[in-house]
């Protein structure tokens, strides 16, 4: 089993407060995100670009993996997903992430490389936590 951990940190009100998120390779450290940051377009950092590159880059390594299955060698793979957040009743959620996949595989049959994608979309770990139990554990200091 392997445990990766981000960590964030915020102060003050949803709309005048801010926020820092990391991650445990440092990576990210101390990152900076706040209100204006997810919800005005202003440069930044927010949770839904995160989860996006988080399943880019999850599909693109499962989608390696179904490639090399299928006896598919060095291929290019370019992925972009799009996370959508959207507003429903009283709060927000997060509805889809849309992936945009650009495949290079010379010589490679296409239906081998579909076959590999949509198993890649269908397993990748990130695409199965997108659909996951959430659990907490807290502590209260009030």
């Amino acid at each position: 089993m392997t445990e990766r951990s981000g960590s964030a940190v915020w102060e003050g009100g949803i709309k005048d407060g801010k926020g820092q998120i990391s991650t445990q390779s440092g990576a990210l450290s101390g990152q900076p995100y706040g209100f204006n940051t997810r919800f005005e377009d202003e440069p930044g950092t927010n949770p839904e670009e995160l989860v996006g590159a988080a399943h880019a880059a999850c599909f693109s390594m499962a989608l390696s993996k179904e490639l090399g299955e299928a006896g598919v060698t060095d291929p290019r793979i370019e992925t972009k997903a799009t996370v959508t957040l959207e507003q429903q009743g009283g709060g927000f959620a997060v509805t889809k992430s849309h992936l945009d996949l650009k495949l290079t595989a010379k010589g490679a049959e296409r239906y081998a490389v579909e076959a590999a994608a949509q198993t890649a979309k269908a397993n990748c770990p990130i695409s199965k936590l997108l659909d996951a139990e959430v659990t907490m554990e807290a502590t209260y200091d009030v």
